[in-house]
């Protein structure tokens, strides 16, 4: 199994880096997802929308982000 830093988030499954915690709010900012309808996962645990702001995204976390698109 590979060593993961922790000056690095796992997002998507890509190493993405982030020195500092962030809230998942920002991230998605920092993503361009900011306002978007998207399924957050973190460390394997889903996070409603509404405990975005507050819930922090430490490094070495494991982020999934799922965007959502409506079809027909």
């Amino acid at each position: 199994m590979a060593m993961i830093s922790h000056t690095t988030i796992t997002l998507n499954g890509t190493s993405h880096p982030q020195e500092s915690a962030v809230s998942i709010t920002q991230l998605l900012e920092t993503t361009g997802l900011a306002g978007k309808p998207v399924v957050v996962e973190l460390n394997e645990q889903a996070v409603f929308p509404r405990d975005y702001p507050h819930t922090q995204v430490e490094p070495g976390a494991r982020v999934e982000i799922v965007a959502l698109a409506a079809g027909g």
